[in-house]
């Protein structure tokens, strides 16, 4: 299952992650991959929704963040990242999207 939650700041944020990544954090190097809890829990949804939902929000011109195997696969099938945009940090996948 996938978590979205829509941050409301200056441009909207769409937050979608893998439910079981949720409160983890990863570390790799110098970098690190924090899955904070406030950010990232939000409504838990099938993938059908979670698209319907993120193409909707690039509409809107939103910000995306996308964390884990299924959200980031949901942010390719809806076109809004590549492979090449795709990034790792303990082959946890995340991508993030400014359009």
């Amino acid at each position: 299952m996938i978590h979205l939650k829509i941050h409301n700041a200056y441009r909207k944020v769409v937050a979608v992650c893998d439910a079981d990544l949720i409160g983890k954090k990863f570390l790799a190097g110098d970098r690190m991959l924090d899955v904070k809890e406030s950010f990232y829990t939000g409504e838990t949804m099938d993938k059908e929704k979670a698209i319907k939902i993120i193409k909707c929000e690039m509409a809107d011109d939103s910000t995306f963040n996308f964390v884990g195997e299924e959200a980031v696969s949901l942010g390719m099938e809806a076109g809004i990242i590549s492979k090449e945009g795709i990034m790792k940090v303990q082959k946890i996948p995340f991508a993030l999207s400014l359009l």
